[in-house]
């Protein structure tokens, strides 16, 4: 499975991508966060990808100014060295290196064009899917399996 796959099951190729400056103040950021649900923002300046924003470091920036963000930019809390990815990488690929970096979210680049970004929780829904299906798909090759077990999840 590639990441490419991921992204369509998601209904985000072509979609709305929401994106922020590093200049824009870190309070619009959180309200744009807020009010789309999302965990996290990709930074854009000049079309190209310089950070990433997650709840992450919106915690951490609260944590060190005293729980007030104040006139703090996009720029003082982001991630300025997000791992990427692109559409064709293996899902194992990006989950090791999500895994090994502690990442929650990836933006996905083909030829330094943002054509998404995944979570943690797609990549792990991915899998799971990808397993119950194969799971399925041999206990219909295996005759008289019991209709009704536990196990046909």
């Amino acid at each position: 499975m590639k990441v490419s796959d991921i992204l369509r099951l998601k209904g985000q190729t072509g979609g709305t991508l929401y994106t922020i400056h590093p200049t824009d103040q870190l309070i619009s950021a959180v309200n744009i966060m807020a009010d789309k649900d999302m965990g996290s923002l990709l930074v854009m300046e000049a079309g190209d990808l310089v950070g990433l924003l997650t709840f992450r470091e919106v915690i951490q920036a609260l944590s060190n100014n005293g729980g007030n963000l104040g006139d703090l930019t996009v720029r003082h809390a982001m991630q300025t060295q997000p791992l990427t990815c692109t559409t064709e990488t293996d899902i194992d690929e990006v989950r090791r290196m999500m895994l090994e970096s502690h990442a929650r979210y990836m933006p996905i680049l083909d030829n330094r064009v943002l054509q998404g970004v995944i979570s943690f929780y797609d990549v792990a829904k991915s899998v799971v899917d990808s397993q119950n299906f194969e799971n399925q798909m041999l206990k219909a090759y295996i005759k008289d399996w019991p209709a009704g077990s536990p196990d046909d999840k």
